[in-house]
């Protein structure tokens, strides 16, 4: 394991661009902006690059696979601006079915990481456009941070955060596509996941509005404490924070919390 670096994290509150070469543009220029504030790794929202609420049609016509065109263009901003990125995209079914909806983290090299598929579904948009992944992100180690992938509504369930810390995660990244009535996410739960589970949990959210869905922005960075280290407000913005080795507590999985009793929790996985 790699000795743990001071790591400084951009998170990007934008607007759905109409394309994605407007996606990508923008996309290039925001890594350019957070790379001059210093930062290590740019977390963008949920499908950042195609827009979220689309159409079922729109959004198999533009999937592809993890390794498509998309991840390409991404990793040639990564390593443009030598910064590591987190970005929402469409992802091709291996059978035929509704795409993921997916993200993915890809380091300063231009590398792919880690890609995780949304498990947990929200609403008729999402259930009509997507099929749901059918595990939970794993943990990846980069610059001696263990990092973790959800998506907006899975972050919701205690369980999956749980998960990942009890794989060691430090950090969980959360792209997500929240809207205006759903407040109570990034003011409450965001900060609880990490203080129950003793990790850094960063939430990237979309801000203004398409044909379907008013965003309601608030992206947030939440400390192992629970401690709100940045809030965004509602406009556009790009909040950094830098987690440094010694506030890097290290989640359920390296020792925290030993009296934890799992076979009294059989319940959680009934149906």
């Amino acid at each position: 394991m790699s000795i743990p670096q001071a790591l400084c994290l951009a998170l990007w509150q934008c607007a759905y661009d109409a394309d994605i070469a407007g996606s990508l543009t923008r996309l290039d220029h925001a890594a350019a902006r957070a790379r001059k504030l210093g930062a290590d790794l740019l977390v963008c929202p949920e499908m950042s690059l195609t827009g979220y609420a689309i159409g079922a049609e729109a959004v198999q016509a533009l999937s592809e696979p993890a390794d498509g065109p998309l991840a390409l263009a991404v990793g040639e901003v990564a390593r443009r601006h030598r910064l590591a990125i987190v970005y929402g995209y469409p992802e091709r079914h291996p059978e035929g079915r509704q795409p993921f909806n997916a993200v993915q983290l890809i380091d300063d090299q231009g590398q792919r990481l880690i890609r995780y598929a949304k498990t947990h579904l929200f609403g008729d948009v999402d259930r009509a456009q997507f099929s749901p992944g059918t595990e939970l992100s794993g943990v990846c180690e980069w610059r001696g941070w263990r990092l973790g992938l959800l998506i907006c509504y899975d972050v919701e369930f205690p369980e999956t955060v749980r998960v990942l810390g009890l794989q060691g995660a430090d950090l969980v990244l959360v792209p997500t596509a929240n809207m205006r009535d759903f407040d109570v996410v990034p003011r409450l739960l965001v900060p609880a996941r990490a203080c129950e589970n003793r990790l850094w949990v960063a939430y990237a959210n979309a801000c203004g509005h398409d044909a379907v869905f008013d965003y309601g922005g608030l992206s947030t960075v939440a400390d192992p404490e629970g401690a709100v280290r940045a809030q965004a407000d509602r406009e556009e913005d790009l909040l950094t924070v830098v987690l440094r080795p010694g506030n890097r507590q290290g989640g359920l999985g390296q020792g925290q919390w030993p009296c934890r009793r799992p076979e009294l929790y059989r319940a959680l996985v009934r149906r």
